[in-house]
């Protein structure tokens, strides 16, 4: 089946890796591409005989960045499944990575000839979020923000795999202490669960492993408040899916983003285990299949 993904965002993200990543899964990449060539670009795929395209459009590319979003509704209408996403991280990651690769953001030197003095990253990052904010609001956002590459690599292979048609369910947890990921939908607190971290045999576990699940489930709060955040998505999920989006991320948080959050979210993928696509996935732990 002919697939295209659309990688962009801000610059410093994380796309190179989402390419490299779509390259092992034997997608011809295009990288840096002119907004004005995707619809060729498609077409000439076609007629090659192609299957997976993944293409990077930023900042960088020349043309019309403020086209893209009609570009890809334009060949969304003509039937082409044509899935974009969208990456972002925070202003202290995104200057961290800056300094740590000692590259100039792609907008300086645009910015400095239209106004006559250099920016400093800070005001690039700012002018790149104004220019990218259409793109924002209506795809999928994956919010790198301490995320580790090889994390992010997984997420990736598991978000181009799942079906198009429905709506793409994610619960996921995080840590308060790392911020609330600006991918969620939808937030949900258990930092007022009993905590598993002050058991010196449960601390170096994770929500995803026997002795902290049964510990977890043995107090009402804890199955009171799965029970509540089932009965809200069950009422409302079939109005995010007339709304006709692809995408709703459920973000669960605790403390550190190692056990209460992680429990609740794999037992809310549990009891929507029925709703196809679903995922589920954790920021501050690297899935077991990894390490």
């Amino acid at each position: 089946m002919f697939h295209v993904v659309l990688i962009t965002g801000i610059s410093g993200s994380g796309k190179s890796v989402a390419i490299r990543q779509l390259e092992d899964q034997g997608y011809t990449c295009i990288d840096n591409l002119p907004v004005k060539f995707l619809h060729e670009l498609i077409a000439s795929a076609r007629e090659d005989g192609l299957e997976k395209i993944a293409v990077a459009i930023d900042v960088r590319s020349p043309g019309e960045l403020a086209n893209l979003p009609d570009v890809i509704s334009a060949i969304r209408a003509m039937g082409t499944p044509l899935q974009v996403i969208f990456l972002e991280a925070d202003d202290r990651t995104l200057k961290q990575r800056y300094s740590e690769s000692r590259r100039r953001h792609p907008l300086a030197y645009r910015l400095q000839l239209k106004n006559g003095i250099a920016p400093s990253l800070g005001e690039c990052i700012s002018h790149e979020r104004e220019l990218l904010a259409p793109l924002r609001d209506h795809e999928q956002v994956i919010d790198t923000s301490d995320l580790p590459p090889i994390q992010l690599r997984a997420w990736i292979k598991d978000l181009v795999v799942h079906d198009n048609n429905n709506v793409l369910l994610t619960f996921e947890s995080f840590a308060f202490k790392k911020g609330v990921p600006s991918d969620a939908d939808l937030v949900f607190d258990v930092r007022f669960l009993p905590n598993p971290h002050y058991d010196k045999d449960l601390r170096p576990l994770t929500g995803r492993d026997e002795p902290v699940a049964t510990w977890l489930s043995q107090f009402d709060s804890v199955s009171e408040i799965i029970n509540d955040i089932t009965a809200y998505i069950q009422k409302w999920l079939p109005y995010y899916m007339q709304d006709t989006r692809s995408y709703l991320t459920v973000a669960i948080g605790c403390t550190g983003g190692q056990h209460r959050s992680v429990y609740v979210a794999e037992e809310l993928a549990k009891r929507f285990s029925s709703h196809r696509p679903i995922r589920v996935r954790h920021r501050s732990q690297v899935p077991k299949n990894l390490t």
